[in-house]
Parts: structure tokens; C-alpha cells; sequence
């Protein structure tokens, strides 16, 4: 796995190395407002099952996707008055909306549930890696039943090709 540490390199230039991951079919692991999250392309299903693999994840636990903006979750949200009063309210932010999963979301990022979970985080990487990469399927990147991976080096799956080392995370918790 390829560490980025971001006390050494430009904000743009993590979002290029990310995007080329993701773009590539690979795992991610990031930063957001709570904790490290391990994220993939939701259009590759070969990159979701890896996943659901390096954290040894139950496949009934669906998966969420991380977006950039406000404006790009009311795409997945489209006609959805309370998700779009709740994004006003509360987005960006620590939040995750539950919607119906729309058509062109493959089941296997929602482990075949009917709905999706939502987040538009307010870290600023987090945000720009999106904007760069678009959306990613994602959750915490711990093993599944493990404590979640919240300060500098603390995520651990090697199964990822890129580790995005930001410190902390602002809130620490999930």
C-alpha cells in the first residue's frame, strides 16, 4: 500500500493520486469529519467486493456513498423533499441520509437493501479528493467489529493501494 502523507504533499496533488486510484479500480482509504473511511469507485463491483474482502464485512451491511456536495446529493435524492430538507439542515456535515437507492447505484454497495446511505462530509480534503474523483462507495476502514481508525497511521488494511495519512480526524468518532 502507497502512503500520501499530507504534511508533504500539495492538497491537489493527493486528489490527483487518489482520483488515479479510484479511476483504476482501487481502494482508498481517506479522511473524513468522523473517521478514516476505505472507498472505491460504486461503479466497480470488483473494486465493492474488495471491500466487503479487507475488512472481512458481513455482506448484509450495506456500504454508503461519500459525495461531494450538497448539489451532487440531490441528484441521488431527486424529488425527496424531507432528504433535501435534511441536506439544507445539516449538510455538509457528520450526517448520513438514508434514501431509496436509485437505479444506477449497483446493489452490492447497499448489500441488496433497497436503500442507500448518503454523506457529503465538511472536511475540506475529504471534499476535494471527491470533487476530483467523484463518488465513493465507502465505510470505515477498520476490520469489521474492530475499533475505527480516527488519528495518523491508525487504519490498518493493507488491501488498500493508497493510504491518505491526514492525522486526526476533526470529530474522532464514529
Amino acid at each position: 500500500m502507497r502512503v500520501v502523507d499530507t504534511r508533504r504533499t500539495r492538497p491537489a496533488a493527493v486528489a490527483d493520486a487518489v482520483a488515479d486510484v479510484v479511476q483504476a479500480g482501487g481502494l482508498v482509504i481517506f479522511p473524513t469529519d468522523t473517521v478514516y473511511g476505505i472507498g472505491c469507485d460504486p461503479a466497480r463491483p470488483a473494486a465493492v467486493d474488495r471491500i466487503y474482502a479487507a475488512k472481512d464485512r458481513p455482506r448484509t451491511k450495506p456500504l454508503s456513498l461519500h459525495l461531494a456536495s450538497v448539489a451532487e446529493f440531490r441528484e441521488y435524492a431527486p424529488d425527496n423533499a424531507l432528504a433535501s430538507a435534511l441536506a439544507d439542515a445539516f449538510l455538509p456535515g457528520a450526517l448520513t441520509v438514508i434514501v431509496r437507492r436509485p437505479d444506477h447505484v449497483d446493489a452490492r454497495v447497499t448489500a441488496g437493501f433497497a436503500t442507500l446511505g448518503l454523506r457529503v462530509p465538511r472536511h475540506e480534503l475529504c471534499r476535494l479528493l471527491l470533487e476530483r474523483c467523484g463518488p465513493l462507495a465507502a465505510t470505515s476502514a477498520n476490520l469489521s467489529g474492530a475499533p475505527a481508525a480516527t488519528g495518523r497511521g491508525s487504519a490498518a488494511l493493507p488491501e488498500a493501494d493508497l493510504y491518505v495519512d491526514n492525522g486526526p480526524t476533526p470529530l474522532g468518532a464514529e
